[in-house]
């Protein structure tokens, strides 16, 4: 096999590559022995006919495409390693010449990774942030633990908002039980809306045992056309009523929702775990405001075939994280109110974003001599087998090389991200903005 290279515009370039006639020969025997089971002639068993005879009576087309698509598949990923340019995109293929006796040609046309001219990125402007942690926001924290560690329990008196009750009901409409509105046992929580017009305000007041009736009206914009702004009767059965019981804040708390033995060492965990997310949130804002910031003053052609690349990998994503839910394309385009069109443009976007953001910095470690160390790795190594139970050398020798790959390069987009952020400039943001400096 050789190869050639032919450099276009736009930063893509056409690859021509020539399989010797002995090796497309052979890929055509390989076609023949595939299909050899189902070709019969008169004269020969099912399976048997010769290939030479094969030739004779169909011709050497008959085998052309399913070589082609094998010498292909096989000589391509060979031709992209050793052409010595970095290839972004999948190839647009074009059989250029195919006849036996001779050598098999076909074009790759194929993105190249662009070369791009930084902008200044040494004193980039970024705003300050405060990442203190006050005494207040950590009791609300708390507070919060208190209110998901709540309990309801049964109350003798008269339901008001805030409790959850168990009714019984059946809706009418013209004197008539509508489709869907009537159960038993169902749980309620007073306030929480989740009842059209003010169907709970109107068992507020109400005791276990009583039987009372709760007429609304339903909104225009109801998902039921028959329902949909209309006046509506409920004969409602109040079962129970039960309010929520908060745990005291003490130390029997503490231990109850965490590892430490004190409401004091719980509270010092929690200021200091919010500090570290406080910081993380900074340091996220700092990092966007300096990758927008030195990605509008670089420049870069970037092809659209590795654009299009980009998408087609996002669009692969999605789908299986969404499969992983039980959620297919149409459902989430039904869910969503978008279509194919709307959001392959939306992915278009987001892969322009990435691919100029991984371009800036990897020219920024290039030029800063930024480099990925063992002892960076093993510290990669160690997060995952902390994550996953395992030992540093079994993550390693678990993980396939293109993941090594992408995790040393995630590595030294960081590194790099640092460098740029310890020669940033840090100034105070405009009033009001990002939640700083408000009144």
């Amino acid at each position: 096999m050789s190869v050639a290279v032919e450099k276009l515009e736009h930063n893509m370039a056409k690859l021509t590559i020539e399989v010797p006639a002995d090796e497309f020969e052979s890929a055509m025997k390989k076609s023949y022995n595939r299909q050899k089971k189902k070709i019969s002639l008169p004269g020969f068993r099912k399976g048997k006919v010769p290939y030479a005879m094969v030739l004779r009576m169909y011709g050497p087309e008959v085998f052309y495409d399913d070589a082609a698509n094998y010498i292909i598949r096989e000589e391509y990923p060979k031709a992209a390693d050793e052409c010595g340019e970095v290839i972004t995109s999948v190839p647009e293929i074009d059989v250029e010449q195919i006849e036996k006796g001779s050598p098999f040609i076909f074009t790759a046309t194929v993105a190249l990774k662009p070369d791009v001219e930084v902008g200044d990125y040494i004193g980039v402007d970024v705003y300050r942030s405060d990442d203190s942690v006050t005494d207040e926001e950590v009791e609300e924290r708390i507070r919060e633990e208190q209110k998901n560690n709540g309990r309801l329990v049964p109350v003798e008196r008269q339901a008001k908002i805030g409790d959850t009750v168990d009714i019984d009901f059946e809706g009418y409409m013209d004197g008539e039980l509508f489709d869907g509105g009537a159960s038993e046992g169902y749980t309620l929580e007073l306030g929480s809306h989740s009842f059209v017009d003010t169907f709970e305000d109107q068992i507020a007041g109400h005791s276990a045992g009583d039987e009372f009736e709760v007429n609304v009206t339903f909104p225009h914009t109801y998902q039921s056309e028959d329902l949909a702004g209309k006046p509506a009767l409920f004969k409602v059965k109040l079962n129970g009523v039960r309010e929520r019981e908060y745990p005291e804040l003490d130390d029997e708390f503490a231990m109850d929702v965490s590892e430490y033995d004190t409401m004091d060492e719980y509270r010092k965990h929690l200021k200091e775990e919010m500090e570290e997310k406080k910081a993380e949130q900074s340091r996220i804002r700092k990092e966007t405001q300096a990758l927008e910031y030195i990605c509008e003053h670089s420049e870069a052609d970037i092809p659209e075939a590795m654009v299009e690349t980009q998408v087609e990998d996002m669009f692969r994503e999605m789908q299986y994280n969404l499969a992983q839910s039980g959620i297919t394309m149409d459902m989430y385009y039904q869910y969503t109110g978008t279509t194919m069109e709307g959001l392959r443009e939306q992915c278009r976007e987001q892969a322009n974003t990435q691919i100029i953001q991984s371009l800036v910095i990897e020219k920024i470690a290039d030029k800063e001599g930024i480099e990925v160390s063992d002892e960076d790795m093993e510290e990669e190594y160690g997060k995952l087998a902390e994550t996953f139970g395992q030992t540093a050398d079994e993550i390693k020798k678990s993980l396939p090389e293109r993941e090594l790959n992408r995790m040393k390069d995630e590595r030294r987009f960081r590194k790099a991200m640092d460098f740029v952020l310890e020669k940033a400039n840090e100034i105070d943001p405009p009033e009001g903005e990002d939640g700083e400096n408000q009144e």
